[in-house]
């Protein structure tokens, strides 16, 4: 579904100071797949889910999103491909204070081409059932705790039937209790739709939600294991 070529992310910081936060990394992202990505603050590890989904232009190498090579195409031809194919979970939940539960879970619908998909709001309230918020609807994201927000984030994020889900420390700011919620709702919906997985966390104890984990130090790839079959 990805794949990062000998991809390395070189940043300029000034006075011919550089960092290296991507290292000739080599990776696949396999169809229909959990990928847990590990790693200590400033391992590379955001950085490369960040070349992935084609936001940060790497520095060298090649990033293919289903067989396309992303950074061949033009801007608005990227942000079209990544519309289609991808959904995106981020740390903080980044709803709009001012939209409803439904009205931030439709947001994505705004890009599609006219007509491309009726019925959109069915779909977007089913989705917000799917994660357990159907007495939410009406509500904004101030009466919601962190928890019910990042669940509206994931509905968000499946709305325009993605291929690939993206998330990056989704659960960084939940408690214990509800970071196994959020991870219980991410491999329900990983084996119930599917969908590939691509999700980067500093916590080794979520490891086992997915089916194949790597972790990264100092920009590389430096561990890697296979938990479907562990």
């Amino acid at each position: 579904m990805i794949l990062l070529s000998d991809v390395s992310k070189t940043y300029e910081l000034g006075q011919d100071r550089t960092v290296k936060a991507v290292a000739d990394v080599t990776l696949e992202v396999r169809d229909g797949e959990f990928l847990v990505i590990t790693g200590r603050s400033g391992s590379g590890k955001t950085t490369l889910l960040n070349l992935a989904a084609g936001l940060t232009r790497p520095t060298s190498g090649t990033v293919t999103l289903d067989g396309v090579d992303v950074w061949s195409l033009t801007d608005n031809q990227r942000a079209a491909l990544r519309g289609r194919k991808i959904g995106f979970a981020f740390q903080f939940p980044s709803l709009l204070p001012s939209l409803t539960v439904l009205e931030n879970v439709l947001l994505p619908t705004l890009f599609a081409p006219n007509g491309e998909d009726d019925g959109t709001t069915d779909r977007a309230m089913e989705l917000i059932a799917d994660v357990g918020l159907s007495e939410k609807v009406r509500a904004y994201p101030r009466q919601l705790s962190a928890g019910q927000q990042q669940r509206v984030v994931i509905a968000r994020a499946l709305m325009n039937r993605p291929e690939v889900l993206l998330a990056d420390e989704p659960t960084s700011d939940l408690d214990e209790h509800t970071e196994t919620e959020v991870m219980d709702l991410f491999r329900a919906i990983h084996r119930s739709r599917g969908i590939t997985i691509m999700m980067v966390t500093h916590s080794s104890d979520l490891v086992h939600y997915g089916t194949r984990s790597i972790a990264m130090a100092s920009g590389q790839v430096v561990a890697e294991r296979d938990l479907a079959h562990a």
